[in-house]
């Protein structure tokens, strides 16, 4: 009985490992500082982000920033160059209220460039 549950939990295991090396995590969704141009959060859950390129993402930010709203706001990581989705916080400047970003959507792609003649 003991050598049946041993086996049991080592085929489990191994299964296991297999299904984690088939499914890799997607890499994060990361945007350069330098080609956003505006954000807004007009109900401290979402987090509209202007791109340079004519983008439009934006953030489902990981629960509340209800002081988002109404102030501006700082990078915790100050200096940095990107901000990805999931790892970056920021802190929102009068209230010291800090909101970490969840995952970007697309809401606007990039303009498709004209044809060349």
């Amino acid at each position: 009985m003991k050598l049946m549950i041993a086996i049991f939990l080592l085929s489990g295991a191994a299964a296991f490992r297999v299904l984690a090396a088939e499914a890799p995590q997607a890499a994060p969704t990361c945007v350069q500082v330098r080609d956003i141009l505006g954000t807004d959060s007009k109900d401290g859950k979402l987090m509209t982000f202007r791109m340079r390129d004519g983008r439009v993402l934006v953030n489902h930010l990981q629960g509340i920033c209800s002081d988002l709203r109404f102030e501006g706001f700082v990078w915790s990581i100050p200096g940095t160059e990107e901000v990805c989705e999931r790892q970056q916080s920021l802190r929102v400047l009068r209230s010291g209220q800090t909101c970490v970003l969840g995952k970007f959507d697309v809401v606007k792609d990039k303009p498709a460039r004209p044809a060349a003649p």
